[in-house]
């Protein structure tokens, strides 16, 4: 299938032209309509096949770019993926107006990630630790989140983050 099969909005479509990608990989065909529909998804899919934007397209479609409060939260097991999908994320809304995402991780500086917040993103990119830190110190509220990606979930859960993604749910 091709990306302009998939009806994007004319922003999306001009950064993946500019990208290069015209035809979609096995896992964007399979999530992204499943996305669209509000439906919980599982996939499984190699390094390398196109996750991000799987699951990167039907979220940024869903925000209310004028609402300014967190409607979406990606979380991740390391920092290092949370800055991948972050330039990943960049790439794909370059053209998208009224958009704002920030990452939060460990070892960053927690003042800039303050920062971050205070421009009332709507998308969280974050690891399930610094996440819950923010929620404990009441700088993060999600009552207005209604999608949640767990990016390499099973990273996650091995790693002994249950209870925290548990309570990041709730």
């Amino acid at each position: 299938m091709n990306f302009t099969e998939l009806g994007l909005i004319k922003e999306m479509q001009k950064a993946v032209d500019k990208m290069g990608f015209v035809s979609t990989t096995t896992v964007q065909e399979n999530v992204i309509p499943v996305m669209r529909e509000g439906r919980d998804v599982v996939g499984l899919a190699p390094t390398g096949s196109g996750k991000t934007f799987a699951f990167g397209i039907p979220l940024v479609e869903s925000i209310d770019k004028d609402l300014r409060e967190v409607q979406a939260v990606i979380l991740c097991p390391t920092r290092e993926l949370v800055m991948q999908i972050e330039v990943e994320l960049k790439k794909l809304t370059e053209f998208v107006e009224g958009l704002r995402f920030a990452s939060i991780y460990g070892g960053q500086n927690f003042q800039r990630q303050l920062y971050s917040m205070r421009k009332k993103p709507q998308i969280i990119i974050g690891t399930t630790g610094r996440v819950m830190d923010h929620l404990r110190r009441r700088t993060l509220d999600l009552t207005f989140a209604r999608t949640v990606v767990l990016d390499e979930a099973d990273e996650m859960l091995n790693m002994g983050f249950r209870d925290d993604i548990d309570t990041i749910m709730e």
